[in-house]
């Protein structure tokens, strides 16, 4: 998979790619279930207790833990980012993180969905536990206090949704602020929230997996947020691949108080935002409705 220009403000431009070397990578570690946050009396988690919910593997900055979060288990080359983006490979439970340093946010996020896991995350309660990630260098992340006070008011907004979450562990991981960028709230709450409702609907019907890329787009003009200086995006996108059908198709939509528009090809797609996240693998149609 090779992904071309990502829109990060001014003149700066960030490219992603995958590679063939990276097949036959190690299937994801999960973490037994016994492994739980602890809180505090703040509602947050600890970072020792943020740090226990991660497998030693998943500790390490790499995407051998889970590759197969990746369409034909390619992930992403970090290598291709450029370096002044600082980029880190993240694993998780049930999703796959590309993030910057220097945005301190998510440059893509990748889900594997099928009927099965929604089916066991149906069942799922939410947590609203958000911490820093731990795996992260200090300066080099987001932290719940970039957050705090902002006018105007920005959300946590998931890249990877919680109510994708097959499991307690990873409901918990999902509110790490490594899957979080500052988001409109009504965008949020209502537009974008819908949209994650329509993904999870074909996925549940669907002949198989679904893979869902999210991620923000920063276009000249984009603002910060916070002591650390978190990038705030001007628009976010969500591409979806449905392996059986070879159906893609994708929003991308201001972070702003707007109307849910209807989805684009992925040819559409590309062009809009120069990231060809699926690569050479092979794309016959859209989606006709959700």
């Amino acid at each position: 998979m090779h992904l071309r220009k990502i829109a990060v403000g001014l003149s700066a431009l960030v490219l992603l790619s995958t590679g063939a070397e990276a097949r036959g990578l190690l299937d994801l570690i999960k973490l037994p279930a016994e492994h739980q946050p602890h809180t505090s009396r703040s509602g947050s988690i600890s970072q020792g207790a943020a740090l226990d919910l991660y497998s030693n593997k998943q500790q390490r900055a790499s995407f051998d833990g889970c590759a197969d979060l990746f369409p034909s288990a390619q992930p992403i080359n970090t290598a291709t980012v450029p370096a002044t983006m600082k980029p880190l490979a993240l694993c998780s439970d049930n999703f796959a993180v590309l993030y910057s340093q220097t945005s301190k946010t998510p440059l893509v996020v990748v889900e594997r969905l099928n009927a099965s896991q929604l089916q066991d995350a149906k069942g799922e309660e939410r947590t609203n536990q958000f911490y820093a990630d731990p795996r992260i260098p200090k300066g080099a992340r987001a932290e719940l206090s970039d957050y705090r006070g902002q006018h105007p008011a920005v959300d946590r907004g998931h890249q990877s949704p919680a109510a994708d979450a097959p499991s307690t562990n990873a409901m918990a991981q999902s509110f790490a602020l490594s899957n979080m960028v500052p988001q409109d709230p009504t965008n949020n709450r209502k537009i974008w929230s819908k949209v994650e409702a329509d993904v999870r609907k074909f996925a549940k019907r669907a002949d198989g997996n679904v893979y869902v890329f999210t991620g923000p787009l920063f276009d000249p003009g984009y603002s910060t947020i916070g002591n650390n200086k978190v990038w705030v995006p001007t628009r976010l996108f969500k591409l979806v691949y449905d392996v059986s059908s070879k159906r893609a198709w994708a929003y991308v939509l201001p972070n702003a108080e707007t109307r849910i528009q209807k989805p684009m090809d992925y040819e559409t797609f590309v062009k809009t935002t120069g990231l060809k996240l699926l690569g050479n693998l092979p794309v016959t149609g859209s989606v006709g409705r959700t």
